[in-house]
């Protein structure tokens, strides 16, 4: 289970400058306050336009920065407190899946599986466990040098699940996939949060509508750095009125969020 409660973050960067000139600071809030909750055995999407802060939440859920204000957990372990304790019960895949391209998809698989502590006969059997799941018999023993987009996304998602972590994050893993690929993803993703599957806590993070309709059974709708709404589909259509959620996401995406931006407070 992912809790995740009114967490914000800024960046001070340095903005443009003449040479010799001393650059002034610029202050940029990428999340305000956002609030997730994300139990076992569903599929919870994280929805909204480029620049709503989604890729921040998630790497401050992944622990590569610690929010400002708020708190992240992961099965009642604090990420701020404890990351290392926090990352072996998650399974990260990010927007750049940076396999290593000497070395076979079996090979990165037992690689990372040794690099959470797992004995190598014990590395090898998951590593073929996924590679079942994932229908990648045609690709394990290849190097992944060379590999299409939707190969690489397998070798990465088994990767991450190699240790079988009970939640998995994904962020936007269907950029550049072929329809094939993309419905291997969904089928997978629909296993692991069965019961036969170890009823993961799955949070998927998109700005692909079909992906979200058919895939998660919550939504979370970011702008502005803000969640500016929640629930099912069907009831995110039942709060604005639409009968299509892409007009849905629109509304609440953009009108609320540009709203909720000039009031300071979240919609």
């Amino acid at each position: 289970m992912i809790e995740i409660d009114q967490v914000h973050k800024q960046f001070v960067i340095a903005a443009p400058t003449k040479p010799f000139q001393r650059a002034p600071r610029k202050t940029i809030q990428a999340v305000r306050g956002i609030s997730l909750h994300a139990p076992n055995g569903r599929i919870t999407g994280l929805l909204g336009p480029n620049g709503a802060g989604k890729t921040t939440t998630l790497r401050m859920l992944g622990a590569l920065f610690q929010p400002d204000h708020g708190t992240i957990t992961v099965d009642g372990i604090a990420v701020a407190k404890e990351p290392r304790q926090a990352l072996a019960r998650m399974g990260l895949l990010g927007d750049a899946h940076g396999l290593y391209p000497r070395l076979t998809a079996r090979e990165n698989v037992v690689y990372f599986g040794r690099l959470q502590g797992m004995d190598s006969d014990t590395a090898h059997a998951r590593a073929q466990e996924l590679g079942r799941l994932l229908d990648m018999g045609s690709i394990l023993d290849r190097r992944t040098d060379g590999f299409s987009q939707g190969e690489r996304m397998k070798t990465a998602l088994a990767r991450a699940l190699v240790h079988d972590p009970a939640n998995i994050i994904l962020d936007e893993p269907t950029n550049g996939l072929d329809v094939l690929a993309t419905r291997a993803l969904r089928e997978a993703l629909r296993f692991l949060r069965s019961p036969q599957g170890g009823s993961k806590c799955i949070v998927f993070s998109t700005h692909i509508m079909p992906e979200v309709q058919q895939l998660c059974e919550h939504v979370v709708i970011m702008a502005q750095g803000r969640s500016v709404a929640q629930g099912t589909v069907e009831e995110l259509l039942e709060l604005t009125g639409k009968s299509h959620f892409e007009d849905a996401f629109v509304q609440l995406a953009f009108d609320c969020g540009a709203a909720g931006d000039a009031q300071g407070e979240v919609a």
